[in-house]
């Protein structure tokens, strides 16, 4: 399976790390990713790493490289995951502006009906974020904001992250190993 990930500027990349934590312990999954300038400044404030230290990824595509493989259709990814989603992210994606790489490849992965997770990351929530989580909705993405599971009573944030990362997993298609579920 080959993966893009996509981190945009909100905050919450603890989520990221944790799923690329994931990503790594699969033998078959190759994963590339895309991050905006913003998501880098917010990577290097919330875990003090530039985003090319984050593990798991083997190859980072650049923000603004139109020429870069997730830009076709003709690109062999069979799922994307944005995390964090920023609004701006999610209202670029409903639109169909491709003002970005990630903009780009996110409409790619809805014309092309592969699977295309957005993270989205806001509280509270204003009409026009409503609105285009269901836009995107009913274009084919799947909207999951990184929402922790508690009643597994995480230890630390990284056990609640973790926690979503398993969900991440299961909604792209790959079973994990020592994933907890509900009884």
């Amino acid at each position: 399976m080959k993966l893009l990930t996509a981190v945009t500027g909100a905050s919450g990349m603890i989520f990221i790390q944790a799923f690329l934590s994931l990503c790594r312990k699969q033998q078959d999954l190759t994963v590339h990713g895309i991050c905006s300038d913003s998501g880098r400044d917010v990577v290097m404030m919330e875990l003090g790493a530039d985003v090319a230290e984050l593990e798991g990824v083997t190859h980072w595509y650049d923000i603004d490289d139109f020429t870069a493989a997730p830009a076709s259709g003709s690109n062999d990814y069979d799922a994307m995951v944005v995390l964090p989603c920023s609004m701006g992210t999610l209202g670029a994606i409903a639109s169909g502006l491709s003002m970005n790489l990630i903009h780009r490849a996110a409409d790619v992965m809805l014309k092309e009906r592969r699977r295309l997770v957005l993270c989205v990351r806001e509280t509270p929530l204003n009409r026009t974020h409503l609105k285009n989580m269901l836009t995107v909705h009913d274009a084919g993405a799947v909207v999951c904001p990184p929402l922790p599971s508690f009643y597994f009573k995480p230890a630390s944030l990284e056990e609640a992250a973790l926690s979503f990362g398993w969900r991440l997993m299961d909604q792209i298609g790959i079973d994990v190993a020592g994933r907890r579920r509900w009884r």
